[in-house]
């Protein structure tokens, strides 16, 4: 199975992509986790996507590209994963389809999961408070559901032409939110 998680920050599709990878035994492919790994260990790269990241803006689709096409030319790729916050722009959809019919692949459905603009922003605040995340105090988060609006909502489109598109009401308890997404993927 090889899916695409989508839906603005803080809609849960980084809890629910593990769920659905850990039901089908795929990779969770995150980018927000790479991205994070990336500066921690204080790569050149790393330090690049910090920039924007602390901006509340996307890293270069360039960037995030050829870190996708690596990661999914790996060994544990082959028999499926997830994507979970990638792609988000059209250049980078695009640049994924390429990279898929590189390696002779599709993808099977692209999971849309939605929520209140309100619930988002009080997950995301909080979310700030414990984690300690720098990316998510409530200027940075209008900033980021403003680009998501601008660049990453004309993707669902994209792939609803393609008739991949599940979407998914993302409010409710997490066990009831998989059970959802597990029933438009069987």
């Amino acid at each position: 199975m090889r899916l695409i998680f989508i839906g603005p920050p803080g809609v849960g599709k980084g809890t629910q992509a593990k769920n659905i990878c850990a039901h089908f035994g795929i990779i969770h492919l995150s980018t927000g986790v790479i991205l994070r790994n990336e500066i921690k260990q204080m790569s050149s790269i790393g330090q690049s996507a910090k920039t924007f990241i602390d901006a509340g803006q996307l890293v270069p689709d360039d960037v995030l590209l050829k870190i996708m096409y690596e990661r999914l030319t790996q060994e544990n790729c082959y028999n499926g994963f997830c994507l979970d916050g990638f792609p988000r722009t059209m250049p980078q959809a695009e640049g994924l389809d390429h990279i898929l019919k590189n390696l002779n692949q599709s993808l099977d459905a692209v999971v849309s999961v939605e929520v209140d603009e309100e619930e988002l922003i009080n997950r995301l605040v909080l979310r700030g408070i414990t984690s300690r995340r720098t990316d998510d105090t409530h200027d940075i988060i209008r900033q980021r559901l403003q680009v998501y609006k601008k660049q990453t909502e004309p993707l669902i489109e994209f792939y609803e032409e393609r008739d991949l598109v599940k979407t998914i009401n993302g409010v409710g308890e997490i066990t009831e939110i998989t059970e959802r997404i597990l029933n438009t993927l069987i």
